[in-house]
């Protein structure tokens, strides 16, 4: 059996549930058997609801014995997933990497499914449970307050990035089909660069974010992470939609290229094609999260290269070494000192978020916090301490040394909103398009990371504390224009950590973005699973 599955694709396992060939029982069964065995030492699933898998798989296989020939399987029938741990599913706790959402007593059990999550399960998904990720997603590596830390697969020692590094480690190693990412400065394309997954960030708007707890609800995104393309194409035509729960959804399907996403799968896409190679990143420059905002006094300071976005050596040769692929299939890549220059990533810097940060997290918390606390207030009130700053204010570390210094409001009733937000996200959009026209580019490539995955065993350049905090990467502008981009297996660095290589294109172009991803691969066919300890390095994972 385990020949059968191990790597298996959506299709593939389709095949066998037709053929009979495997219940759904067995093939959950055999999922849950690998957690149990591996997530002692790399620690990737927080809340493992086996009762639930194996009661949905019995249901499933119930319902294809009773429906005989005219049985009709779901898109994802009896596919083995994992959802994020800010990603509410009905029932569980949506810990969101926190232990303040895991008190006893206190616990945020959904009321309710995320959006994504109720579309997953119509389509006959078998949900394991949550997977590991840092408070709030606000992290980098994959370390959380509610469970502890995420390893690499590739290497236990090492960090599978974050903040989406529990969703990749548990697909990587093989222990679900494929499952979700949430990304708000580039925490589904990093981290799955560091694993030899595929990690995509639709448009925003193509799917919707309502039910997942926000970090900044401008930036955030979802999206599926699988071990090949033609998964993530199956899973994101599931996912996709509009949702009156999230209004950038709303008249997405006349904007978007319409699924199914697998119909844009073409081994011959990349011929002919142009991509641009974004000067800043390969400069290192910090843009920043989450912005600068006017009267800051950081505000007209010039980008620094900063331990953070420097793009290290090796993984530059790496990036120079993964484009091959992409003229082997048949593109162009242009390098220029004007594609996406450093105005580029100044503008992007002035792109403030920080002062509507509570507005995301009062919204979710209304509709998905459990009765005890429907509100930030009502939170504090309850359990005796309040939120974190993180999800009332933001990451800045002027606003959290002086709160005061940016006063939460809502985006639309905001006067100022269009200096802060509007203004400067139509000019970073527009110079992006700008650059495709003028350059006659189809898309950008750049590194998904700027630096390989640290040993977080050994001291780490820069962080405070010498404590890991990476890999780090470039590509917070993708949020910030929510863009489509897709991080793809790239290689290997000498050591055998992954490589990731990462594509954007025009806004809603998300089926030519699959399809450059699907031709990238059937060239390069650079991904092969990580070979799995029972043992770790790490006695203390957490």
């Amino acid at each position: 059996m385990g020949r059968d599955l191990m790597e298996v694709t959506v299709p593939q396992l389709e095949q066998f549930y037709q053929t009979h060939r495997y219940s759904v029982t067995q093939v959950t069964g055999w999922y849950l058997a690998r957690i149990h065995r591996y997530n002692g030492i790399y620690r990737d699933i927080e809340t493992l609801d086996e009762q639930g898998a194996l009661a949905t798989a019995a249901k499933l296989d119930a319902e294809a014995k009773a429906g005989g020939a005219a049985y009709r399987r779901g898109p994802l029938w009896g596919v083995p997933v994992v959802i994020k741990a800010n990603t509410s599913i009905k029932g569980l706790v949506t810990t969101d990497g926190w232990k303040g959402y895991t008190l006893p007593g206190h616990e945020l059990i959904a009321p309710k499914d995320a959006t994504i999550v109720a579309k997953l399960r119509a389509a006959g998904v078998v949900f394991l449970g949550h997977t590991n990720m840092p408070d709030f997603a606000a992290s980098d590596t994959n370390r959380s307050s509610s469970f502890g830390r995420t390893g690499n697969a590739y290497d236990v020692r090492f960090s599978p990035g974050g903040s989406s590094g529990g969703t990749v480690t548990a697909v990587t190693s093989n222990e679900a089909v494929l499952g979700n990412g949430t990304d708000t400065g580039n925490s589904i394309r990093m981290p799955a660069s560091t694993s030899s997954v595929v990690g995509y960030f639709p448009t925003r708007g193509l799917v919707s974010i309502a039910g997942i707890a926000p970090l900044d609800w401008l930036l955030d995104n979802t999206g599926p992470i699988a071990r090949d393309v033609t998964d993530v194409a199956i899973a994101l035509t599931v996912m996709a939609g509009e949702d009156p729960a999230d209004p950038r959804t709303l008249g997405s399907a006349a904007k978007a290229q319409p699924g199914p996403y697998t119909q844009y799968l073409n081994a011959g896409a990349l011929k002919g094609k142009r991509f641009g190679v974004p000067a800043f990143i390969l400069r290192g420059l910090d843009a920043g999260f989450q912005g600068t905002c006017p009267g800051s006094s950081r505000y007209h300071q010039p980008l620094q290269v900063t331990p953070f976005t420097r793009l290290h050596d090796d993984t530059r040769a790496a990036f120079l070494k993964a484009l091959d692929g992409m003229r082997a299939a048949g593109a162009q890549i242009v390098f220029s000192d004007d594609i996406l220059p450093a105005s580029f990533a100044e503008t992007a810097s002035h792109i403030c978020t920080l002062p509507y940060v509570k507005e995301g997290t009062e919204k979710f918390l209304a509709e998905y916090g459990p009765p005890e606390y429907r509100s930030a207030e009502a939170y504090a009130k309850a359990v005796g301490s309040p939120l974190p700053h993180t999800i009332l204010g933001g990451t800045d570390i002027e606003s959290v040394k002086d709160p005061a210094a940016i006063v939460q409001v809502d985006l639309e009733s905001d006067p100022n909103a269009e200096t802060n937000y509007w203004k400067p996200r139509r000019e970073l959009l527009g110079a992006y398009l700008e650059a495709l026209d003028r350059l006659h580019l189809d898309g950008f490539v750049y590194p998904a990371a700027q630096m390989p995955p640290p040993d977080e065993t050994m001291p780490q350049e820069g962080e405070p504390g010498n404590l890991s905090g990476g890999p780090h990467s470039d590509t917070a502008w993708v949020n910030q224009i929510g863009v489509p981009a897709i991080s793809l297996p790239g290689g290997f660095y000498p050591d055998g950590l992954p490589v990731g290589l990462e594509i954007s294109a025009r806004p809603w172009h998300d089926g030519d973005l699959l399809g450059w991803g699907y031709a990238y691969e059937q060239v390069t066919h650079h991904r092969h699973p990580p070979v799995l300890v029972e043992k770790g390095l790490l006695p203390d994972a957490r």
